[in-house]
């Protein structure tokens, strides 16, 4: 008979062998589950670093035409963009006979860490050449963009002081 049981043993595994198996198993899920967390954000903030780089290229290239004498400046105006639709959508080329347009983005880059359902030009907070760089505010133009998203980075600084 104990040769009976010595073969019914090793026919299966016990209940805490299950129990550590199935313990490890969730560990090792759990673990998983935050590096693939880890990888969006990651991936999330590299998206923030370009979006932020296009968009303030495009308003430096604006300044840049402005100040040329490349697109109506008014003498009180500080050259910038009114808008960040003004990217996008063109202004008239001074100078030109058949009205030809000025185009500084193809289209305008969205801030990855905003909500999905917000057009473009509503997930970036705006700040005018007026305004305090600690207090960023709108006003009459588009000097700079900022991410609104509350969270940190993964280095710890807040997406808004990027």
């Amino acid at each position: 008979m104990s040769a009976f049981m010595r073969q019914r043993r090793s026919a299966g595994f016990t209940l805490v062998e299950l129990l550590i198996t199935v313990a490890i198993l969730s560990m090792l899920a759990g673990g998983a589950m935050t590096f693939a967390d880890l990888a969006v954000k990651r991936s999330q903030e590299q998206e923030l670093r370009s979006a932020l780089r296009q968009v303030r290229e495009a308003i430096d290239a604006y300044k840049t035409a402005a100040d040329a004498n490349r697109i109506r400046k008014a003498a009180d105006e500080s050259g910038y963009p009114p808008t960040l639709a003004a990217l996008t959508e063109g202004v008239p080329e001074l100078g030109s006979a058949t009205g030809r347009k000025l185009y500084f983005l193809r289209r305008l880059p969205r801030d990855p860490m905003a909500d999905p359902a917000l057009p473009a030009e509503a997930t970036w907070g705006l700040r005018s050449y007026e305004s305090d760089p600690a207090n960023p505010q709108a006003g009459r133009d588009v000097f700079d963009v900022y991410s609104l998203s509350p969270r940190l980075s993964l280095g710890g600084r807040p997406y808004r002081e990027w």
